[in-house]
């Protein structure tokens, strides 16, 4: 079976040149003037006299629209646009605050505004208290740590999943305010 094969590498390839197959195209200049509706091999020569490719801009359109362009310098700029969209979006991260449930006011306000830094950059957080020894008998202490954490944090992050328990730790996430 090697027929559908070849049909799905020719299916990658680009409609440029002699691979457009319609019996009329509406051809546009280098310049953006319509040069009007011409047969492919017609639109195929113009392009050629002048050194450039014929790139088929959309082939919904009636009747379908081609344009005479060069196409190396067509698919840099298109991957030049998609390189610059990746690199601004921001992907979310999360991020982890770590305490224990016996922590100092100082020590936990310092988290608290850690927290709020990381949820202004966009990121989730992650509020993990861990437990050691018999501390494990306390977690309802830890789970009004993390409630009070979370209405001190209420203006900038809403709650992703409520204070629960995972062996020796409890965690809740939080994730910025839309």
């Amino acid at each position: 079976m090697p027929a559908p094969e070849i049909k799905k590498r020719n299916q990658d390839l680009p409609n440029i040149n002699e691979r457009i197959r319609f019996p009329q195209i509406r051809v546009i200049d280098t310049d953006g003037a319509q040069l009007g509706i011409l047969t492919p091999r017609e639109a195929q020569r113009m392009a050629e006299e002048k050194d450039l490719d014929l790139v088929l801009v959309s082939d919904k359109a009636d009747p379908p629209v081609c344009r005479i362009m060069d196409y190396g310098k067509f698919k840099f700029e298109q991957e030049k646009k998609a390189r610059e969209a990746r690199k601004k979006q921001h992907t979310a991260d999360v991020k982890e605050v770590k305490m224990r449930y016996k922590i100092e006011d100082h020590d936990y306000n310092v988290r608290v505004h850690a927290a709020e830094r990381f949820l202004k950059a966009g990121d989730k957080v992650k509020a993990t208290i861990t437990f050691r020894g018999r501390e494990i008998q306390h977690a309802d202490l830890a789970e009004d740590l993390l409630k009070r954490m979370a209405t001190d944090l209420q203006d900038v992050a809403e709650i992703q999943q409520a204070p629960k328990r995972e062996g020796r730790n409890m965690m809740m996430l939080f994730s910025p305010k839309k």
